[in-house]
Parts: structure tokens; C-alpha cells; sequence
């Protein structure tokens, strides 16, 4: 009927939230990296804005670095490395949270901090994540699948929000990096790998 329904997460909208927990991690950076894939602007404009405002916020720099595909992206990392932009908050594009072993792999390799957008990046290894909880999301794709295939219209089916958030830590990781997470950020945690 030109009619769409779904699920929207949060992930734009947290991107504040993630600089903070990075921030506090480590507190003596100058600068954080944000890395973006410029193909996607409407999601990287939106998520630069937001950086941008928690930067001025946080006293950092904030310092933008594209990448298109994977070559760019081990080129973005050794720019990090080199310019001493030491930690960087990943975007949600898909070029790379899709990559999540390769994006591990780099920010352990060049010594790295990094916040990613979901749980499976501190599971494969990665210093923290902050984002939507994707069982959360799978939940609700799976009941409006449900609902739809039972004859429900997708018109008259809202569109919804995911709310539920999960921050992880990952304390081995941080311990391979030599940082100590605060224990108020640890407090916040909703899951903290050892």
C-alpha cells in the first residue's frame, strides 16, 4: 500500500554518549578519531554533528577519518597511530560493523582504544561498546514479521524504537592497552569481560 514499517535503534543518538565513555577511559587524550565512511552522509553527517558537540563538551578534538573499504580503513588506523589521535569511536556504517574481527585485529595491532556501536566488537576483543541491545532489535523484527505474515497491515503497524541499550567493557582488553577504567565507568557497565 506505499506504506513502510520497522524498527529504528539508537545508534546516532548515543554517539555523544560513546565519546564520553572513551573520554573517560582515556582522559588524557587530546583528541579522539571518529572513523566514518563518507559514502554514507547522511549517517556521518548526523554522527559527526553529534561528536562534534561532545567534543567542544569534553575539551577534545575531534579529527573526522574516512574510509571506503578495507585498504582505507588500515590506512585510517595508521593515521591514528602516527598523529597520535590515540583513541577513536567507530561508526555504525555497515563498512564496519560487518568488519568486526578486522577492526579488533587493528585497533590491538597500532594499540588503539576504541568504542564500537555493538556488544560483538568487545566480545571478539575490542575495548568497549555502547549501543543497541540487537537481541532487543531481533525481537521486535521477528514479532512485526510475525504480526505482518498473520495478516496484520504494515500501515497500520508504528514504527518503533529500540531503547534498550547495553554498555560493555571489555577489561582485558583495557588491561593489553595499559588503561585503567574508572570505577565509575565500570559501574555503568551492563557486561565486563575478564
Amino acid at each position: 500500500g506505499g506504506n513502510l514499517t520497522g524498527v529504528v535503534n539508537l545508534n546516532t543518538a548515543v554517539m555523544a554518549k560513546r565519546l564520553q565513555f572513551l573520554h573517560e577511559s582515556v582522559p588524557t587524550a587530546r583528541a579522539i578519531g571518529y572513523l566514518a565512511n563518507p559514502k554514507n552522509a547522511v549517517t556521518t553527517s548526523v554522527e559527526v554533528e553529534e561528536l562534534r558537540k561532545a567534543a567542544r563538551v569534553l575539551g577534545v578534538e575531534l579529527r573526522v577519518l574516512n574510509a571506503t573499504n578495507e585498504s582505507e580503513i588500515d590506512t585510517a588506523f595508521a593515521t591514528l597511530t602516527k598523529e597520535h589521535f590515540v583513541p577513536h569511536v567507530v561508526s555504525t556504517d555497515n563498512l564496519f560493523t560487518d568488519r568486526p574481527a578486522r577492526l579488533v585485529m587493528l585497533a590491538a595491532r597500532h594499540a588503539i582504544p576504541a568504542i564500537y556501536p555493538y556488544r560483538y566488537f568487545p566480545a571478539a576483543g575490542g575495548l568497549m561498546s555502547y549501543g543497541s541491545d540487537l537481541a532487543d532489535v531481533y525481537r521486535i523484527v521477528g514479532n512485526y514479521a510475525g504480526r505482518i505474515l498473520k495478516g496484520a497491515n504494515p500501515a497500520d503497524l508504528p514504527v518503533q524504537q529500540v531503547v534498550k541499550l547495553e554498555f560493555v567493557i571489555n577489561l582485558k582488553t583495557a588491561k593489553a592497552l595499559g588503561l585503567t577504567v574508572p570505577l565509575m565507568t565500570l559501574a555503568r557497565a551492563d557486561e565486563v569481560i575478564e
